[in-house]
């Protein structure tokens, strides 16, 4: 039970005696288990009292940058915002700096200003490149720890990646997708077949015939690595259990309206059989319009994320379910990590991946004020 703790100190946290914490750290025996108990938790006590010792009073200006669209950039900002509270003693400062599109070259020279004019860390969500390997390679030499947010740069020298599992993600798309389109073949006229009214094959209702159903997959540029990784994920799920499955990808629209709603126009008219949507990349509204503007039903739709789109729509039926991870949790691990990578908080810095939560129409979680 190793400790830097004086005896007088663990015995006074814990309520014993100063010998028998001396019996305790020593393994002399004679001592009920419930006070063993009492003294592990007072050594716990003290490591986070001694931490907390450490943060008050410091200040950690931490740079934000992203290059995603503004609905989730919005609630990356209002998610670290409402963490700041429960960072105290520590004082986190923030500066932000999203773009909706750009060139690696633009994320390039926002890092090495920020490593020119200093900060305490970066949270980053940013195309992976040799170029942006290099910048955050820049970072870590200047002191300066990155965090990669959502969309991991393993092959850089950021300290630790936050966010979900985006294989896991994709492979759970698929297995929704399907669950939903079913494995029946439909023919005109018969319960569920696509467009006929009043019957299931509408998004939400699982198991309607759909064999031959066709899945948009909707990236906004698949130089992110998250996006890849749940591109990945969901191809290798649909060849290995549902082959027959096809399957038409859009991307390269920086998952603006604009571009997602051109690109999803084009699909359909090439692609009479598309039938669902796997939207990695956002843009959903969109989508949907381009399905309403074809007159045509989208009766499976898997989305990222629970941005303010994505919550009106699954509020008004228009999604099946989104795929969520609590970004509150992300950013104040992402604070966390940074005040570990300066000794302001104990132990190892550990990368776990976000747990994958399946939100459907009737389990949407309260916005926070």
């Amino acid at each position: 039970m190793p400790h830097p703790y004086p005896i007088r100190d663990i015995a006074r946290q814990a309520g014993v005696s100063e010998a028998t914490v001396d019996r305790v750290l020593n393994d002399r025996g004679g001592v009920r288990p419930s006070t063993v108990n009492d003294i592990r938790q007072a050594i716990a006590d003290l490591d986070q009292q001694r931490s907390q010792l450490r943060l008050a009073g410091r200040v950690f200006m931490i740079d934000i940058v992203m290059q995603t669209p503004d609905r989730f950039s919005s609630a990356v900002k209002t998610a670290l915002e409402q963490e700041l509270p429960s960072l105290r003693p520590a004082v986190v400062r923030s500066r932000f700096d999203f773009r909706e599109t750009g060139h690696v070259g633009d994320i390039v020279a926002i890092l090495d200003a920020i490593a020119r004019r200093g900060s305490r860390g970066v949270i980053l969500k940013a195309p992976e490149a040799p170029e942006v390997n290099a910048a955050v390679l820049r970072l870590s030499e200047a002191g300066i720890p990155v965090v990669a947010l959502v969309s991991d740069l393993p092959f850089s020298k950021r300290v630790a990646y936050v966010g979900m599992d985006n294989r896991s993600a994709g492979a759970t798309a698929a297995y929704l997708v399907n669950e939903w389109l079913g494995e029946v073949p439909a023919s005109p006229g018969s319960p569920g077949f696509p467009g006929s009214p009043g019957f299931p094959g509408s998004p939400g209702f699982p198991g309607s015939p759909g064999r031959g159903s066709r899945i948009l997959v909707a990236l906004s540029r698949s130089v992110f690595r998250g996006e890849e990784e749940r591109e990945i994920g969901f191809r290798s799920a649909i060849r290995e259990r549902w082959p027959h499955r096809g399957l038409t990808e859009i991307t390269d629209s920086d998952g603006l309206d604009t571009s997602v709603y051109r690109l999803a126009l084009d699909a359909l008219d090439r692609h009479a059989d598309i039938e669902a949507v796997y939207s990695i990349g956002g843009g959903n509204r969109a989508i949907l319009d381009a399905f309403d503007a074809r007159r045509r039903p989208c009766r499976a739709f898997i989305a990222h994320d629970l941005d303010r789109d994505n919550r009106e729509l699954l509020e008004a039926g228009r999604l099946s379910a989104v795929l969520y991870h609590d970004l509150r949790r992300d950013m104040h691990r992402a604070c966390q990590i940074i005040m570990q990578a300066h000794g302001a908080l104990d132990g190892p810095i550990v990368t776990a991946p976000a747990p994958i939560q399946v939100i459907t129409p009737f389990n949407i979680p309260p916005e926070t004020p």
